[in-house]
């Protein structure tokens, strides 16, 4: 309890990022929630009792708070107009002929079926509010690996208590009233639990598509991966554009156990009229690791800080990002370490890119408590602007509590260089193409951390907004 006050304590100073607030952005949405809204939502679902209670209690936090401060503005968001919970025409499916036509096109255009035949070891594929298909590997399922919907795991009598355990303890709702109201509509999402000693050799998978026009997603996904375990979880959300905004507030909470590795892997293709407010958290103890590899494109307006709580002596964790805001986008991303414990390691290494009057804002936050002697910390972070009307902002900050530690910071933000476009030009290369290829090595980083395919897709999205097409 007294570490878990003491986490809430250091995101309540962090979460402000030392910004003060004014009128512009401390304004409060429209409401458009009630508890008998809550509760119908509540009863649609068939919650156990906690989670009724939960639900209407995070709705109360949600009334009180302000909206959170440290970001671009969001005043074009009316929770009035949004939908909360959108039920797509079909039950969930562990066969994918059963998913009903125009459902299973869409993510047959996203290669949801192709991938999992090649290289996962189990896929869930959520429509708007409600998962539509999901499956594990035989092979995985015998290894005692855990991977359900996150409302069959909610009411499951074997894994229910472990879901009441866990759930919103990491993000609670008083972080930031985002994290209320996902407390308060949440719907959707993963279970995941990997046994002690299990290693997957292929990763499991969860695609996301809000395809309703001016609705929210609210997924949770809960992972815990136990002692001396390893897991490889991919994300991919993507949405249709629409003229109308539309709202991302999903939750993350990741739990990695003394000895375990988790990577989690996120290449998020919103569109442009996507407010994407999510929030991930790790707990990462003793000498357990976990690695962050994110490929953020797309939306309108982006907060995502993914948090790393290293609570156990020897605990690492490594963030690697790319973002690349074009024409009409502002997106504020970066990642939080919070060093607890003695001799932890924290690695943040980021790549941004603007185009078009595109705004692309690195921020940060290293904590390292007085209690992390020994530890490391190091952040890197690049910024590329490929025209004159783009913008590019670097925002660290960093609380060192005590002097035996070794803490690095680098920032660099430039432009293409006209000599290597024409360098590339003079082998034949047009130079738009050349252009291309110059951002695609900027960002190769993070692609040569993903499997071959999200790498495949990842590369086409930078030449897709490149083209600004996408």
């Amino acid at each position: 309890m007294e570490e878990k006050t003491q986490i809430d304590d250091i995101n309540r100073e962090f979460y402000d990022f030392r910004y003060e607030e004014t009128e512009e952005n401390t304004y409060r949405l429209e409401n458009g929630l009630t508890p008998e809204i809550v509760s119908k939502i509540s009863e649609e679902k068939g919650d156990p009792q906690w989670m009724r209670e939960f639900r209407l209690k995070s709705l109360e936090t949600y009334n009180k708070l302000h909206v959170p401060n440290w970001g671009p503005s969001i005043r074009g968001l009316d929770m009035g107009n949004i939908a909360t919970y959108v039920r797509p025409k079909t039950e969930m499916s562990g066969r994918w002929e059963d998913v009903p036509s125009d459902i299973k096109e869409t993510f047959e255009k996203l290669g949801i079926p192709e991938a999992e035949r090649k290289s996962l070891a189990g896929v869930g594929a959520q429509y708007d509010s409600e998962l539509v298909y999901h499956n594990v590997q035989t092979e995985v399922a015998k290894q005692g690996v855990i991977y359900l919907g996150f409302e069959e795991a909610l009411k499951s009598p074997e894994w229910g208590p472990m879901v009441q355990e866990y759930f919103m303890t990491l993000i609670t709702p008083e972080d930031h009233k985002f994290a209320a109201l996902h407390g308060a509509v949440w719907s959707g999402g993963s279970f995941v639990y990997v046994p002690k000693g299990i290693h997957l050799s292929f990763p499991l998978q969860s695609y996301f598509r809000l395809n309703a026009k001016g609705a929210g997603q609210f997924e949770h996904t809960l992972i815990i991966v136990d002692e001396d375990a390893d897991l490889h979880f991919i994300e991919g959300c993507s949405a249709p554009k629409y003229n109308e905004a539309n709202l991302h507030a999903g939750a993350v909470e990741l739990f990695v156990k003394k000895g375990a590795h988790l990577r989690y892997s996120t290449i998020e293709n919103w569109s442009k009229n996507m407010y994407n407010l999510n929030t991930k958290r790790a707990k990462v103890e003793e000498d357990a690791s976990i690695e962050w590899v994110s490929g953020s494109f797309g939306s309108h307006i982006s907060y995502l800080y993914p948090e790393s709580d290293l609570v156990g002596k020897n605990a690492r964790a490594d963030f690697t990002g790319v973002t690349f805001a074009g024409g009409g986008q502002n997106l504020d991303t970066g990642a939080k370490m919070v060093h607890l414990a003695p001799n932890t390691t924290s690695l943040i290494t980021t790549k941004s890119i603007s185009k078009g009057s595109g705004v692309s804002t690195y921020r940060s936050a290293v904590y390292i408590d007085e209690k992390a002697e020994g530890s490391k910390a190091s952040v890197s972070c690049q910024s590329l602007m490929l025209d004159s009307k783009s913008r590019s902002d670097t925002i660290p900050a960093m609380e060192i509590h005590t002097d035996n530690c070794d803490v690095g910071h680098e920032a660099k933000i430039g432009r293409i260089s006209s000599d290597a476009i024409f360098y590339l030009m003079s082998r034949g290369i047009s130079e738009d193409e050349a252009r291309s290829m110059i951002v695609s090595g900027f960002a190769n980083p993070v692609s040569k951390e993903l499997p071959l395919e999200y790498a495949v897709e990842m590369n086409n999205l930078i030449r897709l907004e490149m083209k600004g097409t996408l």
